[in-house]
């Protein structure tokens, strides 16, 4: 066994020590029954600071010793890291006991779900563990990360079962799957763009996004989870089998694709994964006549998780919105179907214009129409325009057939598409390289098509 598994393996037992959180909110109250026997709104006060106590004691100990006890011998090298052992302190096991603590804090004195509160702990210690379980009998990353999502995830669900069995909290399974599983991704997205030492800023995270999803009392259902997890699971193999994204790239499309089809529907990952699949395709279409021009993609074409979430963001905040209409937020939810359907309208027809345009010659500036060099920020071509219009076409098709709109409606989704696309083009020709960069402009298109797409379905009645 490598000293990076058994560091693993340690800390996957400390955070096991979290079902200690849970299982005190039970034992409280006989606890203090027993020894005080106090009147019942006593009782309940402090039952609750002796739950609090009890739960966050134990990590707040281990930090501490950690900290200013620990220096050296068995302990200190099976915890330490190679940035502790330079310092001569346990600051990673340190930070992990403290994030547990705070957490634990927040489901005992204020609203975050207990099953949340196990659940991502169990996604980081088990993940973390999983994965360096993996390396060391294959080295290839994305064998690794896999490791990471799916011991997290599996540890994970087997807490939050855990959980419910030891508090009065009644959380579906199909919920508790969905929670660890979209967890586990987002997890593992962090940790590819983080280093080891911010891994309390994973758990946190990773809580705040399922407690988000708890307060939106997200309805899962098992088969949509099952469809979703394997369809998800498919296509992150597949986009890192043929270059198409990066890990993280992968992994965020994965966790996109998970989202899009629990909390809004087949027909909106129908769209995504189209614009995922077709915008992948054109950025490998002649890419080499592309290299020569200067307008290739960088990496061969691989997207890594910034482009993906540049494009992808706009929509993912329409899904959110979606499953929390009409009761947290006093909008129609077709409203968000709009906003959701132009935003990815538009990132398919920017990434047509771009691909497709960008293999002609003779293109203009969209602001002076001068002639510019081919891959100019802001240079449009007649041929990449209409590229762009029957990609953004696609995405209306596609949105029709699977919700059911009139015509007018696919009508609005090709506009704001269209509208998207030459917003890029206009940032582009104005912004672009002097104040932000192109994956902020592609944003901001999105952003543009969303509301517009949105605005309209709101004007008219959601049509």
């Amino acid at each position: 066994m490598t000293s990076t598994v058994r560091r693993a393996g340690a800390f996957a037992l400390v955070g096991t020590a979290g079902l200690l959180v849970p299982a005190v909110t039970r034992v409280a109250p006989e606890l203090v029954a027993a020894i005080a026997g106090a009147g019942p709104v006593a009782d309940r006060l402090t039952s609750q600071a002796v739950a609090t106590v009890a739960g966050t004691l134990p990590f707040v100990a281990i930090a501490v010793l950690a900290l200013y006890v620990v220096d050296e011998g068995f302990v200190f090298e099976l915890f330490a890291r190679p940035g502790d052992r330079e310092d001569g302190r346990l600051y990673g096991l340190a930070g992990f006991a403290l994030a547990i603590a705070g957490l634990a804090l927040l489901a005992l004195q204020f609203a975050l779900p207990m099953t949340v509160f196990s659940t991502a702990v169990f996604i980081l210690s088990y993940g973390n563990l999983a994965e360096h379980l993996v390396r060391a009998w294959r080295t290839e990353p994305a064998v690794a990360t896999a490791g990471f999502v799916v011991g997290g995830s599996v540890l994970g669900f087997g807490a939050g079962l855990a959980t419910v069995a030891l508090t009065p909290e009644s959380v579906p399974p199909a919920t508790l799957a969905f929670f660890a599983v979209s967890g586990a991704l987002l997890a593992s997205l962090l940790r590819a763009v983080l280093f080891a030492r911010d891994d309390p800023l994973v758990m946190v995270s990773a809580a705040m996004l399922l407690w988000l999803f708890a307060d939106l009392g997200v309805a899962v259902s098992p088969l949509r989870i099952a469809v979703a997890l394997v369809v998800t699971g498919v296509f992150g193999y597949v986009s890192y089998w043929l270059d198409a994204a990066s890990i993280a790239g992968m992994v965020t499309g994965v966790l996109l694709g998970l989202l899009t089809i629990v909390l809004g529907g087949y027909g909106w990952f129908a769209m995504l994964i189209t614009f995922f699949g077709v915008g992948a395709l054109s950025s490998k279409f002649r890419y080499d006549e592309k290299l020569d021009r200067g307008v290739a993609q960088e990496n061969e074409g691989t997207r890594g998780s910034g482009n993906v979430l540049a494009n992808s963001l706009m929509a993912l905040v329409a899904v959110v919105g979606f499953a929390a209409s009409p009761t947290h937020v006093p909008v129609s939810p077709d409203v968000f179907l709009y906003a959701f359907a132009g935003a990815v309208a538009a990132a398919m027809s920017d990434t047509l214009s771009s691909e497709i345009g960008g293999l002609y010659d003779d293109p203009r500036l969209i602001t002076t129409f001068e002639r510019v060099a081919p891959g100019t920020d802001g240079a449009v071509t007649w041929q990449g325009e209409l590229a762009g219009i029957a990609g953004a076409g696609l995405i209306a098709v596609i949105a029709a057939v699977f919700e059911s709109l009139l015509p007018l409606g696919a009508l609005v989704i090709v506009l704001a598409g269209v509208l998207g696309m030459t917003a890029d083009s206009l940032l582009g020709a104005t912004v672009e390289g002097r104040y932000v960069g192109n994956q902020t402009v592609n944003f901001l298109a999105t952003v543009v098509a969303a509301v517009a797409g949105g605005g309209v379905a709101l004007v008219l009645g959601a049509l």
